[in-house]
């Protein structure tokens, strides 16, 4: 799905007071997220993905019973238009500053203290989107490299479901990271919900670790995360299993925009010779 496919889908839900023309683009990735006066519009890529926006209304209403500071949904319940779930947001109000490292710590915290929701919430699959980012890509890689990952994924699966955690499982965000954090007039808050399950705390913290040691995030600000959080995930023995689970679905989420954007492919290629390598080292940009 690109942005004119994501436009016209965006204007045939004819939720925004204006043209979708007129909306502004804020992110393209699994959703196409666009801004309208005071709304958000999130236009998924398939059909796949209408269950998980679903979810994410419900995590929405949930944490706000719960009086946790995150995106509140302007309407209940998720459209299909044209094969493509669509939902609604209220408009966050402009941030006063970058959301920190801490910022994210302290939310997770909260978080990590709910009990489990009314409704069910999902593992934290976080390998279940290689074989449709595989799928989406295509022959735009090499067939090598597919079944490269398909054969990580499997082995990375299998040694997650016997990890012993140090943390009790219960609800997560799943994609932690500052970036899924706005920090407005009235505090941080989070964002992007569609990532929330039920599964090892562990999952949250192994983000950042990644992060530090993968894009560059300063080690000071990585500190400052653990500081917060009250613990460093990288002390657990199974960090290691949970870090090259995500390697292996982040490579494989790059794939399925090589396709239509050669830097995605050229960022791929990066990837995936790096876990071919075993080289630990090389730096990954974010995409």
């Amino acid at each position: 799905m690109d942005e004119a496919r994501a436009r016209d889908v965006l204007a045939a839900a004819d939720v925004l007071p204006g043209p979708a023309r007129d909306a502004r683009l804020l992110a393209l990735g699994e959703n196409a997220v666009f801004a309208a006066g005071d709304l958000v519009v999130k236009v998924g890529r398939d059909a796949e993905l209408l269950d998980r926006a679903r979810r994410e209304l419900d995590v929405a209403v949930w944490l706000a019973e719960a009086g946790v500071p995150a995106v509140r949904a302007a309407e209940p319940k998720a459209r299909l238009v044209e094969g493509h779930p669509v939902t609604v947001w209220h408009r966050l109000a402009d941030s006063v500053r970058p959301a920190d490292a801490r910022d994210l710590a302290e939310l997770l915290r909260v978080v990590h203290a709910l009990p489990s929701p009314p409704f069910d919430l999902p593992p934290r699959e976080l390998l279940g989107g290689v074989e449709r980012w595989l799928r989406l890509a295509g022959d735009a890689i090499d067939p090598a490299d597919a079944a490269y990952l398909r054969e990580r994924r499997d082995g990375f699966a299998a040694a997650a479901a016997a990890l012993t955690p140090h943390l009790p499982p219960g609800p997560i965000h799943g994609d932690a990271l500052p970036r899924n954090v706005h920090v407005g007039p009235d505090g941080p808050v989070l964002v992007d919900l569609e990532t929330f399950s039920a599964d090892l705390r562990e999952h949250d913290l192994v983000v950042m670790a990644l992060s530090r040691d993968r894009y560059a995030f300063p080690a000071r600000a990585y500190d400052s995360f653990t500081e917060a959080y009250g613990w460093d995930v990288r002390e657990w023995d199974g960090c290691g299993v949970l870090r090259g689970a995500r390697e292996t679905a982040s490579c494989a989420w790059v794939a399925q925009h090589a396709p239509s954007n050669p830097e995605a492919l050229v960022e791929f290629r990066r990837r995936v010779a790096s876990l071919r390598d075993g080289d630990e080292t090389v730096r990954w940009f974010p995409f």
